[in-house]
Formats: structure tokens, C-alpha cells, sequence
């Protein structure tokens, strides 16, 4: 089911949007060369605890999930793109690393994801190749949340995405994407990575969506790694996953997870 909500529901979102943000600023900022992804949660963990917010993935279980998530944050390293279960991994210079994070504060829920690279950027052209397929999802999420207005229809957000993609020379996968955020971090409507102008459902005021694009660098296939989450790509090749929680307003889309 669709929910709508009041502008002063969309107000009581804004501190989970801060919170989410904060933490992948700070854990951003703490994802150093020979860091342990272990620590890297156990950050936010920490943050969630001091917040006395609640975290949208420790109990998490999904049909498509092995088991309950078990952590607090998704951490995604080169050929991973998606749900990364943290594992005892330290990172390396020139990794690219994706952070993705929910959490609920005073019973609202928003999520967001950046992708970066650790360290020293490789020379050459795999740190040229990364620094495209970062800017991209980059500049994908910006055309899909300047179409986020009331008025429009979800396919206008898909199609801005997938024009960004497309453009860069990426296939995009659409088993993933987007989503409705309120109470709970899923649920309606489906935001995919591509689609048609004006299909889909209505962008009104009150609706809250997560925008998400994510791209692989050579190929749209993906697989689940054996810890049972961690979604992979089929031929090695590094993804970059860029997200939002964004609401529709009278006066166009408004980010709640924007970051300083």
C-alpha cells in the first residue's frame, strides 16, 4: 500500500533523515586504508546506541536474505554493489567501497548510500574507469530526484536515471531499486533504475521514496555471494551505488538525507 504523508509527518522524518546522513559522514570519514569493515559497523552500531535510534538491518530477513542481516550497515567493496554483509576485511588503497545505511528514529525510517573510493585513487585507467562509474550513480540520483515532482509519475524518476546510465555506457539491472520509506525502510511504490515518461504511479505530495541508482561497470547480471546477502557482480567488474530518501512536496522534492 501507497502512504501519503502530512507535512508535519514529512517534518517528524527530517531528524532520521540528519541521523542517517551524520552516520555515513562519520563513517565515511573512518573508512581508511587497513580499516577493518567490522569496525566500520561497529561505528554506526555505536552511533545507533548514542542516537537511541533503531537499526532497519540487524533483524532484517527478506525473502531473498540467507538469515537476519545481522549488522547495522551495508558495506559493498569493489565487485560487491549491494547489501554487503560487513566480513573480517580490511580495506585496501583503491578500493571502492559502498556504504549503504538505514535506520528509524522516533518511528520513521530513511535510508541513503554513497560509494567512494579508499585511500589513494588508482592512476590510470582503473582509477579514471571507478571515478566515472562513482559520478555516474552521482548523477543519476541528481536527475532522479530533479524529477521527483508533483506531477510527474515514477517512470519520469526511472527514465532520468536510466538516460544517465545509458549515457555513460552502462547496463542497468532492475531486480533492485528504489522504494517507498516511512514507518518501515521497503515499502510501495518500486522505484526501478529504468523506465517510460509518464507511467507509473502519480508523484504527489507526502509521498517519501528512496531513490537508488546503482551500475556496474561491464555488465547488468548479478549474483549472491555465499555469506548469502552480498550481491556481486557476475563478471568481476566493480559497481558504485549512490541513495536518497527524498519526499514530494507542493514545492518539489525535498532531500531528508542530504549530507554537509
Amino acid at each position: 500500500m501507497i502512504e501519503l504523508r502530512t507535512p508535519r509527518e514529512i517534518e517528524q522524518m527530517r531528524p532520521a533523515g540528519r541521523f542517517v546522513a551524520d552516520v555515513l559522514t562519520q563513517v565515511s570519514a573512518a573508512a581508511k586504508v587497513g580499516v577493518n569493515l567490522l569496525e566500520l559497523d561497529a561505528l554506526a552500531h555505536r552511533m545507533i546506541k548514542e542516537r537511541g535510534a533503531e537499526s532497519c538491518y540487524i533483524d532484517y530477513h527478506p525473502s531473498f536474505g540467507a538469515s537476519p542481516f545481522g549488522k547495522v550497515i551495508c558495506t559493498s567493496v569493489n565487485d560487491a554493489v549491494l547489501h554487503g554483509l560487513p566480513f573480517d576485511y580490511r580495506l585496501q588503497d583503491g578500493d571502492l567501497l559502498s556504504l549503504d545505511f538505514a535506520a528509524s528514529v522516533d518511528g520513521w525510517v530513511s535510508d541513503s548510500a554513497v560509494s567512494f573510493v579508499v585511500g589513494n585513487p588508482r592512476g590510470g585507467d582503473r582509477g579514471a574507469a571507478d571515478q566515472k562509474l562513482i559520478e555516474a550513480t552521482q548523477d543519476a540520483l541528481a536527475a532522479g530526484i530533479a524529477a521527483a515532482q508533483p506531477g510527474n509519475k515514477i517512470g519520469d524518476i526511472s527514465a532520468a536515471i536510466a538516460a544517465v546510465g545509458h549515457g555513460a555506457g552502462y547496463r542497468i539491472n532492475t531486480d533492485f531499486g528504489g522504494h517507498g520509506v516511512g514507518r518501515t525502510m521497503h515499502g510501495d511504490p518500486h522505484v526501478p533504475n529504468d523506465g517510460r515518461k509518464g507511467r507509473g504511479f502519480p508523484l504527489k505530495p507526502g509521498l517519501v521514496i528512496a531513490i537508488e541508482p546503482w551500475f556496474l561497470e561491464t555488465t547488468d547480471e548479478i549474483f549472491t555471494d555465499p555469506d548469502g546477502w552480498t550481491l556481486r557482480s557476475a563478471d568481476g567488474s566493480r559497481g558504485a551505488h549512490s541513495e536518497h530518501t527524498v519526499a514530494i512536496t507542493e514545492d518539489g522534492p525535498l532531500v531528508l538525507t542530504a549530507r554537509d
